[in-house]
């Protein structure tokens, strides 16, 4: 069947797991969707992606703009600094929007949220989990870029109802956004790029395991002495006897 499946993605180059096993079955082949997206990824049999680009920083806007707070803090424990940001996975016929709220000492993936639309109502998922997740202590920094979803009045709102202070960076300097946009690198890298992924459902189902149990658990980090963003927290609470919730 494999031989078949090398064939089918050879003449189809952007057949994605659903129209190659449409094909074997036309075939007669009688193969499950799982097996069929393990197959392609143990066989480097993965659809070939129609580049596209779409802006998920939207700076021209109204509202106001936080001061960079972030530039000068280097984080000595859990709760400190957190960094905001978005991306997109692309479909075969649309786009999927992930937000994800960041801990900048320890690198963990403390909220996300994934949705077909990229306003204030995502960002606001992504950051309300994280509360939800840490309950962070009053004056914990919230750094993101310039966006509309961040600069929203209802993102705003709840930032301040659970008194986490607004920061932002400058205008168009990626920089100051580093540790999100190094963990985005990582998602697309590893949980994106290299999985058939063609629905919203593929992509719901598959990103908060590779957030929650691959990354946040067993992804070693070298700035955090090869340990796991959990591995680095729960060194601390043996040292301290602090959580970081």
């Amino acid at each position: 069947m494999v031989e078949t499946m090398v064939s089918i993605c050879d003449e189809f180059e952007f057949y994605g797991y659903r129209r190659v096993g449409a094909a074997l079955r036309q075939q007669g082949f009688v193969v499950n969707h799982k097996k069929i997206r393990r197959l392609m990824r143990d066989h480097g049999l993965q659809p070939k992606v129609r580049r596209r680009f779409v802006a998920t920083t939207d700076s021209n806007h109204n509202s106001p703009i936080f001061p960079n707070l972030a530039k000068d803090i280097v984080p000595t424990g859990p709760n400190q600094l957190w960094v905001g940001d978005i991306t997109y996975v692309a479909l075969p016929i649309r786009f999927v929007y992930v937000a994800i709220i960041l801990d900048v000492w320890s690198r963990m993936i403390v909220g996300y949220a994934i949705s077909r639309a990229i306003d204030a109502r995502l960002t606001g998922a992504a950051l309300r989990a994280a509360i939800e997740r840490r309950k962070p202590p009053l004056g914990c920094v919230h750094h993101s870029d310039r966006g509309s979803q961040y600069a929203a009045e209802t993102y705003r709102q709840l930032l301040a109802g659970h008194g986490l202070a607004g920061s932002m960076g400058r205008k168009g300097n990626p920089y100051d956004n580093a540790k999100a946009e190094s963990f985005m690198k990582t998602l697309k890298l590893e949980a994106v790029y290299p999985m058939a992924l063609e629905t919203f459902e593929d992509v719901a189902e598959h990103l908060p395991h590779f957030i929650d149990q691959v990354y946040n658990k067993r992804r070693l980090h070298s700035a955090l002495g090869y340990l796991s963003p959990q591995q680095f927290e729960d060194q601390h609470i043996r040292q301290t006897g602090k959580t970081a919730a």
